[in-house]
């Protein structure tokens, strides 16, 4: 890890990795605890088996003496960048005896005699101690020794301070981001609009047409309720607001209040019936007599909710939709969903009910947990051994300006991701009716990421596969966060699409066409086929009924 130069690619890792979207349990320190004891079990369990592993690592680590071992990080492992990891014969035996211990110790328990579900949990206790052992995360770690003397020892002293100030501000944790560099108003959300509407849960964004004409047919973006909705108006060059204001669409973005104690009752209709109320809004003041409606991660479970919902009344305002890496089937193996069991599920929910919330700060720092050396150890090294200030990164600033769930739409997630029921006919009711997606038969658009870990690219294509409505699925090549922010002139950018939605999604990927650059020019060309005429855009937001009652980016986003 160099001293400097690992900003930016320290900063995109971390975006990939971000786990705050995902409203569910984590891995509770109980489980943790009952695993670790389990792991020290199987030694005395499966002496033999212990003691041939205990053997082979004897060999591995003579050979590191002797010099003779090749065994070395994998390329996708940037801790030991550092040329003395390699070259310095003291420091590449010390590497590589690490690397031959956590190597070893892996595939001892991969080859215990336990249930798979065990294994894995296993895996992920064992990777949580040796990714806390790795030499790199030492005083020994060769790039903050020469950052040491670089600097006379400031870097120390930089470094002491950091971590001081983690341990008083941030709950202990290492900082991903400089927080100080950005302010929602002032260098992020800053494309033009007004709030034309508030209730209870949410305010009303309407954006400012940035073209002489518009489609009649508006759009409104539903964000997910676990983060603030100015993702989809980061900076100018990546806002999807903006972009869709300057492609000719009516733009409306919801915000979502960051709920208290007080509104520990709010629960998925609750968000329903608001959205309710925001869609007839957005009628009135366009005039048009139905509208499109994105739903990114939570906010699509939200949305086809919504949809499913309106089916079941025979209400039309919705003419078609779209999802962003939104997963409809909770059936998944994801790290996520390790220790998902009832007995966990149960102990998640009963803690959001006495608190009245779920906390956005405690969910992320669990989270952060599950993939450390992304999201903990290179801040670790970043921040306190080589004294460097956290990065200043947009997109990292919104995830940890973080948001909290109510403990009703807290325990309704999780119920859900323990029941399954959108995947069966009339299994969750909301606002009164029961649910059955095959009835939501409008066209609807599916963005998932090819590399996106979180909410896995095949859970997707299963999910809309639910829908009863014509698809339009598109892969990006990108993770999570990254399929979201994808503005047209990336080089490195690209997307698959095929028409033909079959049962399996290995055969759809294989039988896709590659198309370069982003796709959220695909998408425009999709939505202007769905946008009915062309009309003068309005001179003013809002309209009588409803006026300008403030400019965006509001209030609610404020919250804290």
């Amino acid at each position: 890890m160099g001293n400097k130069i690992n900003s930016d690619d320290l900063s995109h890792k971390t975006s990939e990795s971000i786990l705050g979207p995902n409203p569910v349990i984590g891995a509770p320190t109980r489980d943790l605890i009952s695993t670790a004891r389990m792991v020290m079990r199987q030694t005395v369990k499966q002496p033999v088996h212990s003691l041939k592993h205990i053997g082979r690592l004897g060999l591995a680590v003579k050979d590191v003496m002797i010099g003779r071992s090749d065994i070395a990080p994998t390329p996708e492992d940037r801790r030991f960048v550092d040329p003395t990891w390699s070259q310095n014969p003291i420091y590449r035996r010390y590497m590589q005896t690490y690397l031959a211990w956590r190597k070893e110790l892996n595939t001892w328990i991969t080859t215990a005699d336990l249930p798979e579900q065990d294994v894995s949990r296993a895996q992920f206790v064992i990777s949580l101690m040796t990714e806390a052992m790795s030499p790199t995360n030492t005083a020994l770690n060769p790039a903050a020794l020469k950052r040491f003397f670089e600097t006379g020892g400031k870097s120390l002293l930089d470094g002491l301070t950091h971590l001081a100030q983690d341990i008083a501000h941030n709950g202990g944790m290492p900082s991903q981001v400089n927080m100080n560099a950005f302010e929602v108003g002032g260098n992020l959300a800053t494309t033009k609009g007004s709030v034309v509407f508030r209730n209870e849960v949410l305010e009303l964004i309407q954006y400012k047409p940035l073209t002489e004409e518009v489609y009649e047919r508006p759009v409104l973006v539903v964000p997910p309720q676990i983060n603030k909705f100015y993702v989809f108006d980061l900076s100018p060059e990546k806002s999807l607001a903006r972009y869709l204001s300057v492609s000719h669409m009516q733009t409306f973005v919801v915000s979502w209040r960051n709920p208290t104690k007080s509104h520990r009752e709010w629960g998925l209709s609750t968000y329903i019936e608001a959205l309710k109320e925001a869609i007839d809004v957005v009628l009135k003041i366009t005039g048009s007599k139905d509208l499109s409606m994105l739903g990114a991660c939570s906010g699509g479970i939200t949305t086809v909710s919504l949809l499913g919902h309106y089916a079941a009344l025979k209400e039309k305002k919705v003419h078609s939709f779209t999802l962003l890496v939104s997963v409809l089937d909770t059936q998944i193996k994801t790290q996520v969903a390790l220790f998902a069991d009832e007995r966990s599920i149960e102990a998640a929910r009963r803690m959001s009910y006495q608190h009245g919330v779920l906390e956005g700060r405690d969910m992320a720092k669990i989270f952060a947990w599950m993939r450390p050396n992304d999201l903990v150890w290179n801040y670790w090294v970043n921040n306190y051994l080589l004294g460097n200030e956290p990065p200043v990164f947009d997109i990292l600033f919104w995830n940890n300006d973080t948001t909290r769930l109510p403990a009703a739409l807290h325990g309704e997630f999780l119920e859900m991701f323990k029941s399954n029921p959108l995947t069966k006919p009339g299994a969750l009711e909301v606002c009164g009716t029961p649910i059955d997606l095959k009835q939501v038969k409008s066209d609807f658009f599916v963005i998932a990421g090819l590399n996106d870990h979180i909410t896995p690219w095949e859970a997707c294509y299963k999910s809309a596969r639910l829908l009863g409505g014509k698809c339009e699925f598109v892969l990006s090549s990108s993770g999570h966060i990254q399929s979201i922010l994808n503005p047209p002139g990336n080089p490195k950018a690209r997307f698959f699409i095929n028409s033909e939605m079959t049962d399996d999604s290995k055969k759809w990927l294989e039988t896709a066409t590659k198309q370069s650059d982003s796709w959220w020019q695909h998408w425009r060309d999709w939505l202007h086929t769905r946008g009915g005429k062309r009309k003068p855009a309005p001179e003013l937001l809002g309209n009588e009924e409803y006026p300008a009652l403030e400019p965006a980016p509001g209030t609610y986003v404020h919250e804290r």
